[in-house]
């Protein structure tokens, strides 16, 4: 499992680290702790022992480069990338809504754009968690976006982002024992409350 996000305390709590901030919420629950491994450019948390352990990896080489780490990773631990999970943001949902899909294209995101080249396939599990648009006319939303996912959630959005992390956590434990398919029928229909439509 990968957690999409930039390293460093500049870049803490802001929507494009929710990746990370997932798997620090998964983290956390089962007590383990995250250590640096320089072999795959990340910091590694492992859940569980042998055939349901989960390896959580938040890449340390920035958004643009997350591939770098994950190919290393595969690599490293002799993993295909059919046992891949990417926990990413998605701009295009609304805070409050999750989409698990087996494949798909990097939608203009730069570390699902980073992955694919490194893996050279697009087919591999991703959990998208959605932070919204900047709220702006459209003319606006470029020179806005790169603010917007670096920017922080206000006091009203943690509430709603609390929620979201809570199922993204119930989510994993579905994807582990039911497979993606049929935990996507349950993680794809969740709606936070007062998450807009």
């Amino acid at each position: 499992m990968v957690g999409l996000g930039n390293p460093g305390s500049n870049y803490l709590g802001t929507r494009h680290n929710i990746g990370f901030m997932a798997l620090e919420k998964l983290a956390n629950r089962e007590c383990v702790k995250f250590r640096k491994k320089e072999k795959i450019h990340g910091s590694l948390a492992e859940v569980g022992f042998g055939e349901k352990r989960l390896r959580l990896l938040m890449p340390y080489t920035y958004m643009n480069e997350s591939g770098r780490s994950i190919r290393a990773a595969l690599d490293w631990f002799g993993l295909s990338v059919e046992q891949l999970l990417i926990i990413v943001d998605d701009l295009d949902l609304p805070l409050g809504r999750i989409r698990l899909r087996a494949n798909g294209g990097a939608g203009g995101h730069n570390g699902l754009k980073s992955t694919i080249q490194h893996l050279g396939t697009q087919n591999f599990n991703r959990l998208r968690i959605g932070i919204g648009a900047p709220n702006c006319p459209s003319e606006e939303k470029r020179t806005r976006t790169i603010s917007h996912v670096l920017g922080t959630f206000n006091q009203n959005e943690k509430l709603l982002l609390q929620e979201v992390l809570d199922e993204v956590v119930i989510g994993f434990d579905l994807i582990q024992r039911l497979g993606i398919e049929t935990a996507s029928n349950r993680i794809n229909a969740f709606q936070a409350q007062d998450c807009p439509n």
